[in-house]
């Protein structure tokens, strides 16, 4: 397989030299784990406080990976990834939110995305996380056949009713939806859900997406056992598998309860149970199945290349696509657009606060990668000096 994602030239032909610059030192800073810490605990309080930092994070963090306060705001980035044939996935990245209002205000949003993603060819996809549609606590207790009392009843409803209206929507109009995974204490119930949204609106193709995260050693079976069921059952299967985002307090937590972790014992574990779980998906791609493969890392991406090629699958077939976050691994997303693959980028967007759980999760799953942001800083210097040296 031809090695493609160390060609700067391409990845970064978007960026000018003060934008590569600016990539550059602030991959610098988020290279120390120290120096995330203190800015992450530095932000929060200054946040909390009023002090009047907006300006700082919307000009650093938040502008390199974000595209915007609002939808609108994202245009701009979503044409100019589309001029190279990347595409994107807006994602209204608003976290941690509790009232009835602020659910249904996100599912506003959500349901604007699929209006947004409808009129243009360059937004393929929708996206939503569960929490952002209902309190974490109640797919907890759902998750563990807790009963709910009549009003915790009346809102799960709420909650099940706002799935259906995101899902059949994105079905009327055919929008492809993917929908978060989160931690494993409240995932069993939005799994139940999304296994409902998929029985509805999967008949035809696969609209609704679920997510595996595989750093959990038990999502390869999950995804077996949903492909089975929509074989059994007469509709698709998606998937978007990513290797995941809650590693350290998914350990934490079972340490804590004193149950065994759900999370693979090590990275090359990991690695495996992403690999194992993309190569079914492939080899099963005329039983209907679709996947989205969530990933930064360079070895898995040239596995599915490879895979597409011996199983004879064109590059440009839309029941599989690679994804990356936007502000990343763009030696990955513009390599592979080059090449003819199917590539959409996660944009987040949202006000500049409510965006900043997200911005410090970002932060602190970058400093737990290893190499992730090393090999960042290598290409952005690599093209910095190609550039001079022209």
């Amino acid at each position: 397989m031809e090695k493609i994602f160390d060609n700067t030239e391409v990845a970064f032909a978007l960026k000018n030299n003060t934008e590569l610059n600016k990539a550059y030192y602030l991959f610098k800073l988020i290279s120390s784990n120290a120096l995330v810490k203190i800015g992450t605990s530095l932000t929060s309080f200054a946040i909390s406080t009023n002090l009047p930092v907006k300006g700082l994070i919307k000009s650093t963090v938040f502008d390199h990976f974000c595209g915007g306060v609002t939808e609108e705001d994202c245009l701009k980035v979503v044409d100019k990834m589309y001029t190279k044939g990347v595409s994107s996935v807006l994602d209204y990245s608003v976290e941690g939110k509790e009232t009835q209002e602020q659910f249904d205000h996100a599912l506003q949003m959500t349901l604007k995305t699929i209006e947004f993603a409808k009129e243009r060819t360059a937004i393929p996809f929708a996206v939503f996380k569960p929490t952002g549609v209902g309190r974490f606590f109640l797919f907890e207790k759902k998750g563990e056949n807790l009963p709910f009392t009549d009003a915790e009843q009346q809102e799960w409803n709420r909650i099940v009713e706002r799935f259906d209206i995101i899902c059949r929507t994105a079905y009327e109009k055919g929008v492809l939806l993917l929908i978060d995974a989160e931690e494993s204490w409240m995932q069993d119930a939005a799994d139940d859900l999304v296994l409902d949204m998929m029985r509805r609106y999967n008949k035809e193709k696969c609209i609704v997406f679920n997510t595996a995260q595989t750093y959990r050693w038990d999502r390869f079976d999950f995804v077996k056992n949903t492909h089975a069921v929509g074989l059994r059952e007469g509709f698709h299967v998606g998937f978007k598998v990513v290797r995941g985002a809650y590693m350290e307090k998914e350990r934490a937590r079972a340490e804590e309860k004193g149950y065994p972790s759900p999370i693979c014992a090590t990275k090359a574990q990991t690695d495996a149970t992403f690999n194992k779980t993309v190569t079914y998906m492939v080899e099963n791609l005329e039983n209907k199945i679709a996947l989205f493969a969530g990933t930064h890392n360079e070895d898995s991406s040239y596995m599915l290349m490879e895979l597409m090629t011996k199983n004879n699958i064109p590059h440009t077939d839309k029941r599989i696509w690679f994804g990356q976050l936007y502000g990343m691994s763009d030696n990955i997303s513009y390599n592979l657009s080059n090449h003819n693959y199917n590539v959409a980028k996660y944009l987040p967007f949202g006000p500049v606060y409510d965006v900043v759980p997200y911005l410090i999760r970002r932060a602190n799953e970058n400093t737990s990668v290893a190499g992730q942001t090393n090999r960042e800083l290598d290409l952005l210097d690599k093209e910095l000096k190609r550039r001079r040296s022209k």
